[in-house]
């Protein structure tokens, strides 16, 4: 292990020099891991209804509630998988148990039916997959190091968004010849090759310390605890604007489903909901890219400022029009601005704790935030559209957009050359545990 000052001068000077082998581990692992990553997805509730159906119990209540209990399983779990990640030094392990965990969880299901294993099984799966964006983050920051991580950030997210519009094209196409059951062995062979692609990357590459957003490993040697993280104002600022983007973003595609299934019926609307994710996912790919290339020269801010811009417009344009092609072209808007924040969130996270060594379980409480808005999103949409409109869901969505707008652009600073102040280092570094 390196001494205090040779991590804090590594750190510092911003200069690490992956091999040529670990850099493409971490293109397929991104690659692959997209799809394993958030688990089954829309898939568990139109396998549930196709195959197991009323007959066994199974209905549109009972599939809600599964899915319910396991995202407050896997919202729950964020904050503890930061934390995870902060203190392990084995983190390509951590990873591979994750992948494995969400692969197992969804594999069995086609040989359960009882109400209890199906939620235990889900909530396993939720629970593995927060672990993922902040490993995936920590791995990359302790292979690339500080000065290169916001490019690379990028370059994952491109690859993410690659691997998730390729795993939707192939289930789609294999779901038709051999039904809803062939999502399950799909997850299985993506989870193999993201486990290959994560033993690409030379472990010994992986700096724990960087990882953790530790410069100077004297004074921090113990990670601090999670109260000690409210009394970085900027932090909480972010994560409440985290919260923000996802309450208006979250319930827009839902919303664009339902109304497509009203104007043209159930089969038609399911296809061009796909057809809404794929190229979403495809705009995605320049966004990230864009990010990672231009977030050093540009600043974050102007950059989240047009991610909170277009979704406030997505959420207008909605209403001009219920055509069909007219809700797929807008909604295609999403790959800007979603594309955009998942790029930036890991690098402005990673700036407002440099230096701190908490770099993933403040990952893990502003993903907390941001689940918090994105759960109450959909039933705040839904009250709308039944004592209202849809239009009036839209607007109301993009009201909320704007105001995100409006409090970043005046109260959250640029935090491209952001030193936590000397209050901030000292409460993030406290052992309050």
């Amino acid at each position: 292990m390196r001494s205090g000052s040779q991590r804090a001068i590594a750190a510092k000077s911003g200069q690490r020099s992956p091999s040529r082998r670990a850099l493409l581990g971490l293109d397929a692992l991104n690659f692959f891991l997209a799809d394993v990553r958030d688990g089954l997805g829309p898939y568990l509730a139109i396998y549930l209804i196709a195959v197991r159906g009323p007959e066994q119990g199974w209905n549109e209540a009972t599939i809600g509630l599964v899915m319910t209990i396991a995202g407050i399983a896997g919202l729950l779990a964020q904050t503890p998988a930061g934390a995870l990640i902060d203190r392990g030094r084995h983190k390509p392990a951590i990873l591979i148990a994750a992948a494995l965990a969400v692969t197992a969880s969804c594999v069995v299901l086609p040989f359960i039916s009882d109400f209890y294993l199906v939620v235990g099984t889900q909530s396993a799966a939720a629970i593995a997959g927060a672990i993922f964006p902040p490993v995936l983050a920590a791995i990359t920051l302790g292979l690339v190091g500080p000065k290169m991580f916001a490019k690379r950030i990028g370059r994952n997210e491109a690859f993410n968004h690659l691997g998730n519009a390729a795993s939707a094209a192939i289930a789609g196409a294999t779901a038709y010849f051999f039904g809803p059951v062939v999502v399950f062995w799909l997850m299985a062979v993506l989870a193999v090759f993201s486990i290959g692609a994560m033993l690409m990357v030379p472990g010994k590459e992986i700096d724990d310390d960087l990882a953790r957003g530790l410069d100077d490993a004297a004074d921090h040697d113990k990670p601090s605890g999670l109260k000690a993280l409210m009394q970085n104002r900027h932090l909480m600022l972010f994560a409440c604007l985290c919260a923000i983007f996802h309450l208006a973003n979250a319930a827009m595609l839902t919303s664009v489903g339902q109304l497509l299934t009203r104007v043209v019926g159930k089969e038609q609307a399911t296809s061009l909901v796909a057809v809404c994710i794929v190229a979403a996912q495809c705009v995605m790919v320049p966004m990230a890219l864009l990010v990672g290339a231009k977030v050093d020269a540009w600043g974050r801010r102007p950059l989240f400022l047009i991610a909170f811009g277009v979704l406030a417009g997505r959420g207008a344009l909605y209403v001009l029009s219920d055509n069909p092609f007219w809700l797929v072209a807008v909604q295609m808007l999403d790959g800007v601005g979603a594309g955009i924040f998942g790029a930036l969130f890991p690098i402005v996270v990673a700036d407002l704790t440099r230096g701190t060594g908490r770099f993933n379980v403040t990952q893990g409480a502003v993903a907390t935030c941001q689940g918090l808005g994105a759960s109450i999103s959909a039933s705040l949409a839904g009250i709308i559209i039944v004592q209202a409109s849809y239009s009036a869901a839209f607007l109301t969505l993009a009201a909320i957009a704007a105001a995100g707008f409006v409090i970043y652009l005046v109260a959250m600073p640029e935090t491209r050359d952001y030193r936590p102040s000397m209050n901030d280092r000292a409460a993030l570094a406290t052992t309050s545990e």
